[in-house]
C-alpha cells in the first residue's frame, strides 16, 4: 500500500499518543498531508519536531464551539480518523455520572462534533471521503467495571452505522475499528499484572495483545480506496476474542 494516500489530507484526532499517534505516523509515511489533533500539547509539540510536515492543532474536544471553530479553521478533508478516547473503570453499581458523563462526551459526543464539522466540508467540496471511527471489542462484548467505556463504544457503532447510511448517498465512507487490549504505553502498564491479563488473553484464540501497527494497518485499509464498497461495519482487530 506505498504511497496509497498520496496527496491525501487526513485529519487524526488524539493523533500524538497511542493508535493515535501511530496512525498519523503512518499514514504520513504513506503519502499523506496529515494533521494531529490533540489536548495534549507537549505531546503535539514533540510530535511535530519529530516529523515537521504533520501539522499539528491543540484543543480540549469537550469545548463543542471551541472544537467546531478550530476543525472548521483546518479547512476539507480527504479523510478523518476518530481516535481521541477516554476511559475510567468503574463497577456498574459505583459508576457516578460525572465520568459516565465525561465518558460519552469524549467517546460519542466530541466525534458528533469532528464528523459534522469535516463531513460537511467533504460535501461542500465534492470530496468522497473516508472516516474511521475507534470503536472497542467492548461495543460488542460486556467488560466487567466498563459499564460506561462499553456504552459509549456501543453508541459509538450505532452512530457511525447511521453516518454511513446518511453520508453514503455523498460518496463519504464511514466504519469502525473495534480493536481489543492494544499495546500501547498506557496499554503496556494497564495490563502489567499478569493475573490480570491471563483473564483477557484466556479468551483470545490468537492468545495475545494487539500492536498499534495491527489496528493501525487496518485504519489505512478502510481509508484507502482499497475499502471503496466497504461503509457501516465494525471491524474487529481482536485476535478473535468476538469469536468465542
Amino acid at each position: 500500500m506505498e504511497k496509497c494516500l498520496d496527496a491525501k489530507r487526513i485529519l487524526v484526532t488524539g493523533g500524538c499518543s497511542g493508535i493515535g499517534r501511530g496512525t498519523a505516523i503512518e499514514l504520513w509515511k504513506l503519502g499523506a498531508d496529515v494533521v494531529a489533533l490533540s489536548n495534549q500539547l507537549e505531546s503535539l509539540q514533540k510530535l511535530k519536531h519529530e516529523f515537521p510536515s504533520i501539522e499539528i492543532a491543540c484543543v480540549n474536544i469537550c469545548d463543542w464551539n471551541k472544537t467546531r471553530e478550530v476543525v472548521e479553521s483546518l479547512g476539507a478533508f480527504h479523510g478523518l480518523v476518530n481516535c481521541a478516547g477516554f476511559i475510567h473503570n468503574q463497577p456498574l453499581l459505583e459508576c457516578t455520572p460525572e465520568i459516565f458523563d465525561q465518558t460519552i462526551q469524549v467517546n460519542v459526543r466530541a466525534i458528533l462534533n469532528i464528523t459534522q464539522a469535516v463531513s460537511k466540508e467533504m460535501i461542500q467540496n465534492g470530496i468522497k471521503g473516508s472516516i474511521v471511527n475507534i470503536s472497542s471489542q467492548a461495543s460488542m462484548a460486556a467488560l466487567k467495571d466498563h459499564v460506561a467505556y462499553c456504552t459509549s463504544k456501543g453508541a459509538l457503532d450505532a452512530m457511525t452505522r447511521v453516518m454511513a447510511l446518511e453520508l453514503g448517498p455523498h460518496g463519504i465512507r464511514v466504519n469502525t475499528i473495534n480493536p481489543t487490549v492494544v499495546m500501547t504505553e498506557l496499554g503496556r502498564r494497564a495490563w502489567a499484572d499478569p493475573n490480570k491479563a491471563q483473564t483477557m488473553l484466556s479468551k483470545i484464540p490468537l492468545g495475545r495483545f494487539g500492536e498499534v501497527h495491527e489496528v493501525v494497518n487496518a485504519i489505512v485499509f478502510l481509508l484507502s480506496d482499497k475499502a471503496s464498497m466497504i461503509s457501516g461495519v465494525q471491524l474487529p482487530v481482536d485476535g478473535g476474542f468476538l469469536a468465542t
